[in-house]
């Protein structure tokens, strides 16, 4: 159930599939893009989930999460945020990237706290999770 309360609260989403429908793999390297001007009074943040126990994916990082108001993200010209998934950090772009555990499923929410309209409208939309490597 959704209540739409603008510039209140938090609302999430979240995927267990990539764009193409298959299950997330931790042994795979992903990116996610989130578009620029994302619609939050407040912020937005990405964490990982291991999907056997629905807690916060174990990983090197105690909180496998970033958010655009705590993380130092590298932000692109038009202001979307690139964010890597996987293993190991693709080189450069450690500072976007989410450690995930090898032969281990996935899943990720992003949270949304003060919604603006565009999100309840569905005119901004986060992309899809796309498989970079194997």
């Amino acid at each position: 159930m959704e209540v739409k309360m603008v510039g209140v609260g938090s609302q999430y989403t979240g995927t267990y599939k990539d764009g193409q429908g298959h299950y997330l793999d931790g042994s795979k390297n992903y990116k996610l893009t989130i578009p620029a001007n994302p619609p939050v009074k407040d912020f937005w943040s990405i964490v990982l989930y291991d999907p056997q126990t629905r807690s916060m994916l174990e990983t090197d990082n105690p909180y496998p999460s970033v958010n655009s108001e705590l993380s130092d993200l590298e932000k692109n010209s038009d202001g979307s945020v690139d964010l890597y998934f996987g293993p190991k950090p693709p080189e450069g772009k450690e500072k976007n990237w989410l450690q995930t555990i090898e032969n281990k499923g996935w899943f990720v929410i992003l949270r949304i706290y003060g919604p603006l309209e565009p999100w309840f409208e569905k005119s901004w939309k986060p992309g899809e999770i796309e498989l970079i490597t194997e």
